[in-house]
């Protein structure tokens, strides 16, 4: 057993998310840490809403609301969005927690104490109609560097480098379209430098991470600069040092905060569950792995941002230094980042109306059907398109006509000639092969998944499904009635077979997984569900907040990651579709609603 941290991308708290966000961080995620779970590791599975910065203060302020009371309403709307998805965290929270700012300043003050906030002064931009600092991702113009027009502030997507908004040519806001200004400023800058032999051994250490995820971390080290780590703002985390602590308009910089959302949310499930240093078997030990999940946007700050944080606060810097209270950190495994999904053939926008969000998906279509979706099709290491066509094909010719159809005639079958689950009287080399087939699967879709290969692993488990439905077709067991013997031998294999099936998409299906598991007359959890928990904040009794959790047993499993005999005798009911189909009308539906929105 190793003991796994699945660090999950924390959605922004502005808004309502797209299905193009958790086509990204969330179900490729949850796919893995299921299937992890089930394969016998401990995961510790952990994110929350990502509640400061500049954006969430001009959305409060045109709405009229304190940036809390925003950041309050899309975070319930966020959990139960994520929640109806299925997405299995020990700990979903959110960074207004009195619980991440103590970890958070705990963490400021000991790389501050070691050497690498640097402090010195610096031109930053603010908006000329509001005096408001603007955020670096807030500024886009011009590349310096490889002339790309739409460079944001912090770094180029086209050719990689990392930026002032200063060095931008025609720097814009992004808010409003004004020109920025730019003032003197005094802030505190984490000393990347510092770590550049650091960052460039461990990242050359760095095994089977996706090709283009490794060569742009080591890309960003060729030009490296101290980046600042406090903002002009009044809304986020105060510095925690004096003369700054108590100055209002001076905070930690959004991304610095955000990305210890994955050790704070870690230590509040600890406290949570009793045990306050139960965080520390997957942050301390060596052993432990540790695998981070978002969009190719935010590679910059996970490849080398936070482990130059993670660095800086064990003195492990060219300046050397010493850990604080939470030890000597591990650095991340793997940070497994997707490439972006598109709608339609255009990005997902909000304000033109392109647009799809989860909530409204889910309201419509069933959730397993957009985990499917994404799974089969997602942007796993290239870009892809979601099309109302596509998406109304696969949920038909595959879910419902491959899966859900194998699943039905079969139960079917069972009880209308039995009743009951028969046993097997005398195989055939059919009847093995077959079984060698959906047994075997095991190891190659649990290889693929364990290595981020989701897409290939689902494929793989979906043409066995299809070689299940081929045997039924050749052993034709609606024939047999003649031959009990032999009727009876054919529907327990392909019983058997259905429930190896199950397993192996129960990462991917997990509310189908649990429904064919009923179909076949399974009692218990199958594959756990999440759930939303109201809470009160662990350091301060007037703050109450939801928490996404769940029951997923760490160190165990509900059901392995193995064929597991079914039982001869077991009650089967008349079976219920298990996946809807859809109409042909819902492509001309759900593109009328885009146009309207436009």
């Amino acid at each position: 057993m190793t003991h796994i941290l699945s660090a999950v991308a924390w959605p922004y708290a502005n808004g309502p998310r797209h299905i193009g966000h958790v086509a990204g961080f969330g179900v490729p995620s949850d796919v893995f840490s299921r299937h992890m779970r089930m394969a016998g590791h401990d995961v510790l599975m952990v994110s929350g809403t990502d509640e400061h910065g500049t954006p969430i203060l001009v959305q409060a302020e045109q709405e009229g609301v304190t940036p809390q009371e925003l950041a309050d309403r899309y975070n319930r709307v966020i959990t139960k969005d994520l929640v109806d998805l299925g997405l299995s965290y020990d700990l979903f929270t959110r960074t207004t927690t009195r619980n991440h700012y103590a970890v958070v300043q705990e963490m400021f003050r000991t790389v501050h104490k070691n050497g690498y906030m640097v402090e010195k002064s610096t031109m930053g931009a603010i908006s000329p109609s509001t005096g408001r600092t603007l955020p670096d991702r807030f500024i886009e113009g011009t590349c310096p560097i490889c002339g790309y027009d739409g460079a944001r502030g912090d770094q180029c997507d086209n050719c990689g480098n990392q930026l002032d908004p200063i060095d931008l040519i025609h720097p814009k806001s992004r808010i409003n379209g004004e020109t920025p200004k730019f003032v003197e400023s005094t802030h505190f800058f984490l000393d990347l430098p510092a770590f550049v032999d650091a960052l460039d051994t461990w990242l050359r250490s760095r095994q089977n991470w996706r090709p283009n995820v490794l060569n742009f971390s080591l890309n960003l080290l060729e030009d490296v600069r101290p980046r600042a780590m406090t903002r002009d703002i009044d809304w986020g985390i105060p510095v925690p040092l004096p003369g700054w602590e108590e100055n209002s308009h001076k905070r930690l910089y959004v991304w610095f905060d955000a990305v210890i959302g994955y050790l704070s949310a870690s230590i509040e499930w600890a406290r949570r569950t009793g045990d306050p240093d139960a965080w520390r078997a997957w942050w301390n030990d060596p052993e432990a792995l540790s695998y981070y999940f978002m969009g190719k946007d935010n590679i910059t700050f996970h490849s080398q941002i936070w482990p130059a944080e993670l660095l800086a606060y064990e003195g492990k810097g060219s300046r050397g230094g010493a850990p604080g209270v939470y030890g000597d950190l591990n650095l991340p495994t793997e940070v497994v980042s997707s490439e972006f999904l598109t709608m339609e053939g255009k990005q997902f926008s909000s304000s033109r109306g392109v647009v799809i969000y989860v909530r409204d998906m889910l309201a419509r279509y069933q959730p397993d059907a957009l985990r499917y979706f994404i799974s089969v099709a997602g942007p796993e290491n290239q870009d892809s398109d979601f099309t109302w066509a596509d998406f109304k094909r696969r949920t038909n010719d595959e879910l419902v006509a491959g899966w859900g159809n194998l699943v039905n005639r079969t139960a079917n079958l069972v009880h209308k000639n039995f009743g009951v689950i028969p046993a097997p009287v005398a195989r055939e080399a059919v009847d093995d092969a077959i079984l060698a087939q959906t047994s075997g699967a095991f190891e190659t879709v649990g290889k693929l998944v364990e290595t981020h290969r989701q897409r290939a692993g689902i494929a793989e488990a979906m043409r066995v499904v299809g070689e299940v439905n081929k045997y039924v077709s050749e052993t034709e067991p609606w024939k047999l009635k003649a031959d009990p013997d032999r009727l009876a031998t054919v529907l327990h294999t392909v019983t058997q077979a259905v429930s190896d099936c199950n397993t192996l998409l129960a990462p991917y299906l997990p509310h189908s997984a649990q429904a064919v598991h009923e179909t076949f007359g399974g009692v218990g959890h199958f594959s756990p569900l999440p759930r939303l928990e109201e809470v009160t904040d662990l350091d301060d009794d007037s703050r109450h907040y939801p928490i996404i959790t769940g029951d997923y047993v760490h160190g165990e499993t509900v059901h392995p990651w193995e064929s597991r005999p079914v039982v001869p005798g077991t009650e089967i009911a008349k079976p219920s579709p298990v996946f809807t189909k859809l109409d042909d009308s819902i492509v001309e539906e759900e593109l009328e609603r885009l146009r309207e929105r436009a």
